[in-house]
């Protein structure tokens, strides 16, 4: 099959919030149009170490934005997704959750795969995902990098509800919703809710097309994790909304079901969207899991 490939090309306001020397990197990208209309986007060589990134719920390949550069620096490739029913890619044609992603992923895969030296790291639904791909389909990647993943049938008793936004009829009560939201979920400081923030998250969220997911509530990674052949690295920000004083029960199951476990590390005073909110801690933290692997 064929598909296409163009520059990426970064939303206009989304590029003016950006430092100018990342919005260089970023763009010195590749927007990939697979077959079934999912988008990947691609930076660095083939020939290098690849590191495959999953976006988490009602996002895209930009809840990654702060982290591409680095791993770049790091001398890796680096495919970040669109996720189907994200972004700019299409719904699966069949089911609407991370199970119905595992097969059209895999055959993307076959298109963008260069070597046996990958790395998938997916964050929140992404890493949910990445799981249940690699349960399938073991050989496709070498290394799992789960952050803030869900799937263990827990649930923290103080998880703050989120709100609805789009029955609302003006952009700032949007906005004050989307800030609620961001606040109740991704972000533990509200001084890390910037401009930036929200710019990705107003761009993510009205471009999601697969809002009835519930797997992330149900124990789905406690049956993945026995499959999963290579080894496992867990990272999560210490004030993970998900999991909020339950992370510790969350560890002790990830090292009772994960047999090639290799680390698990929290990031201090940081949520959920630990990777955006501290960037420098969060590349830390992986460079220590890649030192053990």
């Amino acid at each position: 099959m064929s598909f296409t490939q163009v520059p990426i090309q970064i939303d206009a306001q989304l590029k003016a919030l950006l430092q100018p020397e990342m919005a260089a990197v970023l763009a010195g990208g590749h927007r990939f149009n697979l077959p079934g209309n999912m988008v990947w986007h691609a930076w660095g060589p083939e020939a290098a170490p690849t590191f495959v990134l999953m976006h988490g719920g009602s996002g895209s390949w930009t809840h990654w934005i702060r982290n591409i550069a680095p791993l770049l620096a790091d001398g890796y490739r680096v495919l970040a997704i669109d996720l189907p029913g994200f972004g700019d890619s299409d719904p699966p044609l069949k089911g609407g959750d991370a199970d119905a992603l595992v097969e059209p992923l895999h055959q993307a895969w076959q298109h963008m795969r260069c070597h046996d030296n990958n790395s998938f790291m997916g964050f929140s639904f992404g890493g949910m995902t990445a799981a249940l791909w690699l349960a399938a389909y073991p050989q496709d990647a070498q290394t799992l990098v789960l952050v803030g993943a869900p799937g263990f049938g827990l649930a923290s008793p103080h998880r703050i509800p989120l709100k609805g936004w789009r029955h609302l009829p003006t952009p700032e009560l949007q906005a004050k919703a989307h800030r609620h939201n961001l606040l109740g979920l991704m972000l533990h400081d509200e001084a890390h809710l910037d401009d930036l923030a929200m710019r990705l998250h107003v761009l993510n969220v009205v471009r999601d097309r697969m809002t009835r997911r519930r797997l992330s509530s149900t124990p789905v990674l406690v049956a993945a994790m026995p499959k999963i052949k290579c080894p496992v690295h867990v990272i999560y920000g210490e004030f993970d909304a998900l999991y909020l004083d339950r992370l510790p029960e969350v560890e002790v199951m990830f090292k009772q079901l994960t047999p090639h476990l290799v680390s698990w590390q929290q990031v201090k005073g940081m949520g959920h969207w630990v990777q955006y909110e501290n960037p420098i801690e969060f590349q830390r933290a992986l460079n220590h899991t890649l030192k053990l692997a």
